[in-house]
């Protein structure tokens, strides 16, 4: 058997790298060596420090997850990687797939998508969550000449700000509490506010902060009979509404997304490998670039866990690099 490296949750709050034992594949897998992995952000540091919540177990399992929550647990799910052994059709392509940290790792290979020409293998890491936005675009619709707020300018939210800004006519603007995310808006192309100076009216909010104050935000913003399509997920938290205030006189909507389905509006249309397949088209623009704001090692990793989870690092997309 070969030797592989993958990245553990041992406990709440503490990460370390083991060693696996990986099989031979069979004539219908692909053996992969990892290039480069991403962190997204927002729902892995939840993981690593033990907040999935229990009812939320069974939906919360990465693909190709091992071990349970709260842990010991491997997890993640945006992995870019060179197949070493597998079909013809797929030796030494770059491919992407829900799997783990892991350095190398064997999959059915209907589980790898291979990334288009023109597509970096480290911008590729990105197609997770770009799948995810295009979900919650075929759920939020937007309709020419829209003016769209999405609040929370984090690797979800900035994803979903770079796709709506592509709609003709529409008014995109980017909010956050963290005025140094302004950079980032520029670099994607659509205007910047903090929220105290956001512009209301909007038909459409896209909430991507996790918190109850951008939750908040996003209602105090909207037009008569708009919508907040909310895409944050809050573990364990609870949180609190104004439902009582203007909420029902306005006609106002609060409607979820999430990625483990494919919208009902493109269900009867579109496969998971369909939409993950266009994700990866999308990311020929290398607008998506400035979504990659930090890199480590994958030995470097736990640590690196550790500072998302405190805060001490505030990257958007944490690139981890693996060493041939």
């Amino acid at each position: 058997m070969q030797q592989a490296r993958a990245f553990w949750i041992a406990s709440a709050g503490h990460g370390e790298i083991r060693n696996v034992e990986l099989r031979e594949p069979a004539a219908d897998e692909v053996m992969v060596r990892t290039l480069y992995s991403g962190v997204s952000r927002g729902t892995e540091t939840l993981v690593f420090q033990g907040r999935v919540p229990e009812s939320q177990y069974a939906a919360m399992r990465a693909p190709f997850q091992e071990g349970d929550f709260p842990g010991p647990v491997k997890y993640g799910y945006l992995n870019v990687g060179v197949v070493e052994e597998g079909p013809r059709h797929l030796l030494g392509r770059t491919v992407f797939s829900l799997y783990p940290h892991q350095s190398r790792y064997v999959v059915p290979a209907a589980a790898v998508t291979p990334v288009p020409d023109g597509v970096t293998a480290k911008r590729a890491i990105l197609a997770g969550t770009v799948e995810t936005a295009v979900n919650a675009l075929w759920d939020a619709a937007p309709l020419l000449g829209d003016k769209v707020a999405v609040v929370g300018a984090g690797m979800v939210g900035s994803t979903v700000a770079a796709l709506v800004a592509r709609y003709p006519g529409v008014r995109v603007q980017l909010i956050d509490t963290d005025p140094r995310r302004a950079h980032v808006a520029d670099a994607l192309g659509v205007r910047f506010a903090v929220p105290e100076d956001a512009e209301g009216d909007c038909d459409l909010v896209i909430h991507a902060s996790a918190s109850e104050e951008g939750l908040r935000r996003s209602l105090d913003l909207l037009a008569i009979e708009g919508t907040v399509l909310e895409m944050s997920w809050y573990g364990d938290r609870s949180v609190s509404l104004p439902l009582g205030e203007a909420f029902h006189s306005r006609r106002l909507v609060i409607r979820s997304s999430q990625v483990g389905m494919v919208s009902p509006a493109r269900r009867s249309r579109r496969t998971f490998s369909g939409r993950l397949s266009l994700a990866l088209e999308l990311l020929a623009d290398p607008v998506f670039d400035a979504l990659i704001t930090d890199e480590c090692s994958f030995d470097a990793l736990p640590s690196a866990m550790r500072q998302l989870a405190s805060g001490d690092l505030s990257a958007l997309c944490l690139c981890v690099r693996y060493e041939s």
